[in-house]
């Protein structure tokens, strides 16, 4: 016999509904649309630019790219569903996690292009250091936040980066430099919101540039090599404009190409020879800025930034009504990730970068990035919710 529900009782369904309704009702709307328009973007740019790519399969990197979307949107909601709270009461847990697991890459990792940074999951390759971009922000952030009386002393600067130097230089030795200068901008960038002196940061940009000097001209001249070929093959690039041999005088050339041969409104993407005729490497992924520019010029190069800015503005909105410091630092260090992403990433295709491999928000075609990008806006969507709630 069925029960019937009392005249002050609330049924399942109707809890259901009601949560649903206020959920919903404290999202950031806007925030998520503009991700959304960025990622629908970028899967028609990687289906138009990677359609010769491989023979007799012209949808196996859009297949892909949209296969990566539906884990990122997973991970999105899972992160907004998850109490950033309960997160910060397993702080130091998850960066031991995150040391076992990149130092495992060195163990079972596969090797690409003399870059070791994959493990292999199944059909997918997974990349630890991009999920530690966002367990550094959560640990880092949880730290600072219950120590906010040590704020502005040097104790408290020391110990958040050494919490940040440590995968940090995990990192650095598979090697993966711009990886590694995007744990540096989140430090940074939590470090600044929560107060820090100017004194450490000029004191820790001094300590930066000496280490520049020493790994780039005072230990190769004693025979020890820190960098890669390559990656010395992209900085002096960069330094000398009119160096134009190795692979990244190639890259940086093509790419400036693409862009300019673009003009305002772009040559379509029928006409896009640079990125359809393969001159362009990594047209689906680092490079993917200068294929936006040649099929749509100023115009489409200009209307994605214009997206990225209105996304970070956005971001920056919800950490000023934030509801707690740690709240607040969360947001600090996932805008400072995609600033510097953004900003390296499009500078390097311009050539006024250095080619570091750092992809591009929302647009370039990894699977791990993708997924984490995704997983830090349920993070910001949480957090706003939170804040408006």
């Amino acid at each position: 016999m069925a029960t019937l529900a009392g005249p002050g009782s609330i049924t399942r369904r109707q809890q259901s509904s009601s949560w649903l309704r206020s959920t919903t009702a404290r999202l950031d709307w806007p925030l998520l649309g503009a991700v959304f328009a960025i990622l629908a973007f970028s899967v028609y740019v990687v289906d138009v630019a990677t359609a010769e790519d491989i023979p007799g399969d012209p949808d196996f990197f859009v297949v892909r790219r949209v296969v990566h979307i539906g884990l990122g949107l997973i991970a999105l909601v899972g992160m907004y569903l998850l109490n950033p709270d309960r997160i910060a009461r397993w702080s130091w847990v998850l960066l031991g996690v995150l040391l076992g697991a990149l130092t495992m890459v060195f163990l079972i990792g596969t090797v690409n292009r003399g870059s070791t940074r994959w493990i292999e999951v199944g059909p997918l390759n997974v990349q630890p250091s991009e999920a530690g971009k966002l367990i550094l922000i959560l640990v880092l952030a949880a730290v600072i936040a219950e120590r906010a009386h040590q704020i502005g002393t040097v104790h408290l600067s020391m110990l958040a980066l050494a919490i940040a130097a440590a995968p940090a230089a995990v990192v650095f030795l598979e090697p993966d430099l711009g990886t590694a200068m995007v744990y540096a901008a989140i430090l940074a960038g939590i470090l600044l919101v929560a107060g820090a002196p100017w004194r450490h940061f000029v004191i820790a940009g001094g300590v930066a540039v000496a280490g520049v000097l020493i790994v780039l001209a005072v230990l190769p001249t004693a025979g020890v090599n820190v960098l890669q070929e390559y990656q010395v093959d992209r900085l002096t690039a960069f330094v000398d404009s009119e160096r134009d041999t190795g692979d990244a005088g190639y890259q940086r050339n093509q790419s400036k190409t693409a862009i300019g041969s673009g003009g305002a409104l772009g040559k379509g993407p029928n006409g896009a020879t640079q990125t359809i005729n393969d001159f362009l490497p990594e047209h689906h992924n680092d490079f993917i800025f200068a294929v936006v520019s040649e099929m749509f010029g100023f115009v489409g190069g200009g209307g994605l930034i214009l997206l990225f800015g209105f996304v970070i503005w956005r971001a920056m909105r919800i950490a000023g009504t934030a509801s707690s410091r740690y709240d607040q630092l969360i947001v600090a260090g996932i805008v400072s990730m995609l600033i510097f992403q953004v900003f390296v990433n499009i500078g390097m295709t311009v050539g006024i970068m250095p080619i570091t491999g750092i992809p591009l928000p929302f647009m370039s075609a990894g699977g791990s990035h993708t997924i984490v990008s995704m997983a830090a806006v349920g993070l910001l969507l949480r957090i706003h919710a939170r804040g408006t709630g």
